[in-house]
């Protein structure tokens, strides 16, 4: 009985506010919109959790490097830029860029006419899939060439990509994979596509570049400590902005999928938001009880699961995938990693 309530306390300590704030968004659609309004902002929710959880994984994984302060502050400031920023903000600048339009006429779109909202916020999709799906390849890469990775899972692939890795192999092979894209017959917007994607690989090179510097005088600060020390200071910074673009980079496609649920700006806004908060939580609990200690391959999952959401985003250039296939695929991912991690011998994994 005591060690029911000692979870439930952890769970309440770690959910409760994401619980609240779920409950308080549906009373509000739910008065002011009604039960249909209400339902629709529910799925929101639960589509946003369950097709992020590879993104919690990741962000644990660099959030358990951070002091208190830094980790306080992507629970805090970082929940406001992903909520206000990348799901309200974005896709507003977005059509702005696209349709050339002024911000005014933008957000009366978004307010008055959805539909057409929607319309042009979908016309950004080639360059949105592109810089995205160019984005998570990078990262998916980034893990699999890691000469320095001691865990294996699927050694079958893991090994052979380890054994031929450096540092500017996946910068070259998502150069290459841009290119093909770029090239094929049947892209119909070539010029969008590259550049997009070029933008993508720069983006994860400068984030990442700028992470590495500040995360290398940290090492070294720790070396001299004689022990692990949590990232403070600059370093705690770079690894701030990489976990925020990060977000951005996995929200960005899931924004467009969304007006395929419902073209109410208002709604998408409450039920992504509060997804993304869900997704923090569970970040955080990550963090707390060590889950990627206690599951050694779920991080392999999640990288694996990103490397499938980049190959769909690329796909989704030329034809329409379903929401439903990439975060199925995800989940499914996910659970052969938890399943995998239970049934290996904890004795002979370093974690």
């Amino acid at each position: 009985m005591s060690q029911l309530l000692n979870k439930t306390t952890h769970v309440l300590k770690s959910f409760g506010g994401s619980i609240l704030i779920s409950l308080t968004a549906l009373i509000f659609v739910q008065i002011y919109l009604g039960w249909q309004a209400a339902l629709v902002t529910l799925a929101l929710m639960v589509i946003e959790v369950t097709f992020s959880f590879d993104n919690a994984i990741v962000n644990a994984k660099v959030l358990n490097t951070m002091s208190v302060f830094w980790q306080n502050i992507f629970m805090t400031i970082g929940i406001l830029v992903a909520v206000f920023g990348m799901r309200i903000i974005f896709p507003i600048l977005v059509v702005m860029l696209s349709a050339d339009l002024p911000w005014g006429q933008v957000l009366d779109l978004a307010l008055n006419h959805p539909q057409q909202y929607a319309e042009a916020l979908h016309g950004a999709h080639v360059s949105i899939a592109s810089f995205g799906g160019m984005f998570l390849l990078m990262l998916a890469l980034h893990f699999l060439f890691d000469a320095e990775r001691s865990i294996h899972w699927l050694e079958v692939i893991e090994r052979p990509m380890q054994k031929i890795g450096q540092w500017w192999l996946p910068t070259v092979v998502s150069l290459l994979v841009l290119t093909v894209v770029t090239i094929l017959p049947f892209n119909h917007e070539p010029k969008a596509t590259l550049i997009a994607g070029a933008v993508g690989i720069a983006a994860y090179l400068l984030v990442g570049g700028f992470s590495a510097l500040f995360t290398k005088q940290h090492e070294k600060s720790e070396k001299k400590a004689g022990k692990k020390l949590l990232k403070t200071g600059m370093a705690g910074f770079s690894a701030f902005i990489y976990l925020e673009v990060l977000d951005a980079s996995f929200s960005l496609d899931g924004v467009i999928g969304a007006f395929a649920i419902t073209p109410n700006v208002v709604l998408i806004a409450v039920g992504l938001g509060v997804g993304a908060i869900w997704v923090r939580s569970m970040t955080l609990y990550m963090v707390r009880h060590k889950i990627l200690h206690a599951y050694p391959y779920i991080e392999h999952g999640a990288h694996y699961t990103i490397g499938v959401l980049s190959i769909i985003l690329l796909l989704g250039l030329f034809f329409s995938v379903p929401e439903v296939v990439s975060g199925g695929v995800g989940v499914l991912i996910i659970i052969a990693s938890i399943v995998a991690s239970k049934k290996a011998d904890k004795s002979t994994i370093e974690v």
